[in-house]
Formats: C-alpha cells, sequence, structure tokens
C-alpha cells in the first residue's frame, strides 16, 4: 500500500475522489456509484481529519483500514474517526474496475461545535473498532438508516437556517444509536464468532497466567488481549460486557485471581512471592485487587484452608 494521502476538508476529499464541490463545508453525502476510479491505481490509501460513516457494496476490491484486510463484497456498515487509514486495493488480475454502491457521510469535528454531539460522540466506542469488526446489516436495518441519512441530506440541501445544524445533529444522533443497537444485536445473532472469541480469550489467558515468565512480563494488558485476538480493545470489550457482563479488564482480574487462589491454597509460596510470579512488581497492589474481588486478603483466604 503506498503512503496514506492526508486529507484535511470535505472539500478536499470531493477533490480527491473527483466529485463536485460539496453544498456545505462540514457536512456531505456521498453516493458511493458516483465516485470515479482511475482505471490503472490498483491501491489508494488515505487519512481523513474527519469522520466518515459508510455503507458501502464494493465488487473486484478489498478494503483496508490500518493494518486489517476485509472483503466488502456482502455491503457492511463502518466507522472511522479522524486520523484512521482507510484504503482500496483492487485486484490486478482482473480489467475490471472496482464497483461501488452505497453511501458515506462525511462530518468535520467542526460541525459538532456548541452541540451535545461535541461531547458525546467519544462515547461511540464504534469508531475504535477496525474494518473486519464492520457492522452487518439486515435489509429492513439498511433501510432505516437509510430514511435518516435522506432526511440528512434534504436538511443541508434545503436553505440553511438556524434550526438546521440542530436538526441534522439529532439526526446523527439518531444514526448513531441505532448503530449501536445493530452493533449490540449482532454480537449476541454472530454467536459462532463471538464464542470462538470467547474461546480464545480463555485460552489465552489460562496459558499467559501459566507461564513462568510473569516475573518479567508482567500482567496482560487489554491491547496485548486484543492484538493476540486479533480484534480492537473497544470491540473485545463491547462484545465481552454483552455476552458475559464483564469487560476485558474483568476478565483478566478474573482468570488472575483464579490462578492465585490456586497458588495460595496448593503451594508454601509466601503471599510476596505470588505476587512476584503473576507478574506484580508490588505484593501491596496484588493483596489490595485480591480483597477487592474476593472480599478476603490473601492470608484470609489461605487461612480458611487450615
Amino acid at each position: 500500500m503506498k503512503q496514506p494521502v492526508r486529507i484535511k476538508t470535505i472539500s478536499e476529499f470531493h477533490e480527491f475522489r473527483k466529485l463536485p464541490k460539496p453544498e456545505h463545508p462540514l457536512i456531505s453525502v456521498v453516493d458511493y456509484s458516483t465516485i470515479k476510479h482511475d482505471a490503472d491505481v490498483n491501491e489508494l490509501s488515505w487519512i481523513l481529519d474527519f469522520y466518515s460513516i459508510s455503507i458501502k457494496r464494493t465488487s473486484n476490491a478489498k478494503m483496508k483500514y490500518g493494518q486489517q484486510e476485509y472483503d466488502f463484497d456482502e455491503g457492511v456498515m463502518f466507522f472511522m474517526a479522524p486520523g484512521q487509514v482507510f484504503g482500496v486495493t483492487v485486484d490486478p488480475k482482473t480489467n475490471e474496475k472496482a464497483k461501488h454502491t452505497g453511501w458515506i457521510l462525511l462530518i468535520h469535528p467542526d460541525f459538532f461545535w456548541n452541540t451535545s454531539l461535541a461531547r458525546n460522540i467519544k462515547n461511540y466506542a464504534y469508531f475504535d473498532y477496525s474494518v473486519n469488526e464492520a457492522l452487518f446489516l439486515s435489509e429492513k436495518e439498511e433501510n432505516t438508516l437509510h430514511s435518516i441519512i435522506e432526511n440528512i441530506r434534504h436538511e443541508y440541501h434545503s436553505n440553511i437556517d438556524k434550526f438546521s445544524q440542530n436538526i441534522i445533529i439529532s439526526q446523527i444522533e439518531t444514526l448513531l444509536n441505532y448503530a449501536e443497537r445493530f452493533y449490540q444485536r449482532q454480537f449476541i445473532t454472530r454467536k459462532i464468532s463471538n464464542h470462538k472469541i470467547l474461546d480464545s480469550l480463555e485460552g489465552l489467558l489460562t496459558d499467559y497466567f501459566s507461564n513462568e515468565d510473569l516475573i518479567t512480563k508482567g500482567l496482560p494488558s487489554v491491547q496485548f488481549v486484543a492484538d493476540q485476538l486479533n480484534v480492537s480493545p473497544s470491540y473485545l470489550t463491547g462484545l465481552l460486557k454483552i455476552l458475559t457482563g464483564q469487560s476485558t479488564q474483568q476478565h483478566i482480574h478474573e482468570k488472575l485471581i483464579e490462578k492465585a487462589k490456586e497458588k495460595l491454597s496448593t503451594t508454601q509460596l509466601s503471599v510476596s512471592e505470588i505476587a512476584y510470579e503473576l507478574g506484580f512488581e508490588h505484593p501491596q497492589s496484588f493483596s489490595k485487587l485480591f480483597k477487592n474481588k474476593t472480599n478476603v486478603s490473601p492470608l484470609e483466604f489461605r487461612q480458611s484452608f487450615n
């Protein structure tokens, strides 16, 4: 993939993708089928300094988001925050150009000034998901979102007045809330792949806490666990919250406490020695966490076996 092109404004995006000048400098709805592609360009990547929300179907192309690659033949919804890398790779084995359908909503952060979304946009975790964690929509769900997009398009196409920004912001919030609902539905309905992630998480943590290198490696971070499972940290925590009611950090702590109980009940190691073996630099931190999770100190837990 070539060096990504940085695109700072929505006007620059329209120019970059050979589109007519946008009607509004801070918000735009683009029909993917109108985007023109150079026949001799097989790879293209860019970094946007604004938000984008897309429903896209693509033939004869692979999409890249950061270092993740995904096939968009079936059409899915995905979200990008400012500063993230997105790219397209067209199959060079065929002369057919990549064909796109769907839409993309572009929103510059300046559009959110003095509105509720200036604060709340950060609460929608799926802007941090990778493209392989995109949202798969039913036809009914897609139609619901398409109607909202049409409302947004109609509003900024109309005469702009003092109500326009608030009306568009409320439509965007509705879109984002529907997306959150649909993601939670996806976590539940895509059971096979989600259970594989749960099984992999269990195996990963079991192996990690059974490794004698814990003293040097320290405790596993949420980022490390997510990387090992090939998902983003925010997606993993969102999935686990829906399926188990616990965050990734809570799962790590649960496995840690399980291992600590095993050592306290089956070895003669001191609490400090166990703390070091489990990757803690300071035994006090281990004792505090253990008591928070079990309501007894490590010594009290050990004494309960005597």
